[in-house]
């Protein structure tokens, strides 16, 4: 086995989200679930991807943060397949993946990785005074968020609730209380928070900031989950449209500024979703 790091969804070392990616050797079995997560803790980055060829167009991944295994994760999807292109073991091309999230497709191009997401569900809507909650826990009140949006539980793969606020400000200001959003986050069943205000500059989507406590991440520097739910989220009220290149900036606030892109299509009248972004491979060494 070898491990790698990598920077994911920036094209600049030691920005980004940085990912562990294990490559299973052909021959070796995936480890047993207490290993990895043993690994996924001592590395202690957000995820650590351990990946296994199937055959020739076909992999299995697993997930895991510090504190436990997920069913999908974005920037450690982008990371590995960088990864295998970068060594040689993949060419530009379509596969698949193996994920807990279910069998998802992956296109790798000759600088960009861009990957399928599940299908997207709204989970939950939640009242005043639920949101109200969720803006104590970040130290902001009812009135740094957006009137005409209401906090949302959405699933591309991961349960985040989404918490929009009315302006960088606000988004900067946010202070997270962490034993609150653990409780909050086990209270509703999602991973985590994902705050966003929608941006006005052109060629911007979105500014996020992005909190999993609950698994031992305070805060994210890009998330592709969390951004594939926000795409979704943005077009249910007229910000995104379909076929048209998205792009979110994230982790401007932890010194490591990050670019994740997004594509909202429809297939047979379902929505279908995609993220994409760059990395940049910082780390090799053998595992014993």
């Amino acid at each position: 086995m070898k491990l790698f790091v990598a920077d994911a969804f920036t094209a600049t070392r030691f920005a980004g989200n940085q990912a562990g990616v294990v490559l299973i050797g052909n021959g070796e079995d995936l480890p047993e679930t207490t290993w990895m997560q043993k690994l996924a803790a001592e590395l202690k980055h957000s995820e650590t991807a351990f990946i296994k060829r199937i055959s020739e167009k076909e992999f299995q991944i697993c997930y895991f943060t510090p504190d436990g295994e997920v069913e999908l994760c974005g920037h450690a999807t982008i990371a590995a397949f960088t990864v295998l292109r970068e060594e040689g073991i993949i060419t530009p091309g379509i596969y698949q993946i193996l994920t807990l999230a279910g069998k998802l497709e992956i296109e790798v191009s000759g600088n960009a990785v861009w990957m399928d997401m599940a299908d997207p569900k709204e989970l939950k809507i939640f009242s005043e005074e639920e949101a109200a909650e969720l803006y104590r826990a970040y130290g902001l009140t009812a009135d740094d968020g957006l009137a005409v949006m209401k906090p949302k539980i959405i699933s591309t793969g991961l349960c985040d609730i989404l918490l929009p606020v009315s302006g960088q400000e606000a988004l900067e200001r946010a202070d997270q209380n962490e034993s609150e959003v653990i409780r909050l986050s086990g209270k509703y069943g999602v991973v985590g928070v994902h705050l966003f205000w929608p941006s006005l500059k052109p060629g911007e989507t979105a500014h996020c900031r992005n909190f999993a406590p609950l698994y031992a991440i305070p805060e994210e520097a890009a998330t592709g989950t969390s951004n594939g739910a926000l795409t979704y989220y943005l077009y249910q009220y007229g910000l995104i449209q379909t076929d048209v290149e998205n792009r979110f900036i994230q982790g401007e606030y932890m010194g490591k500024p990050s670019e994740i892109l997004s594509r909202l299509s429809f297939s047979e009248g379902v929505p279908k979703i995609r993220i994409g972004g760059q990395a940049v491979v910082t780390l090799s060494a053998e595992l014993y």
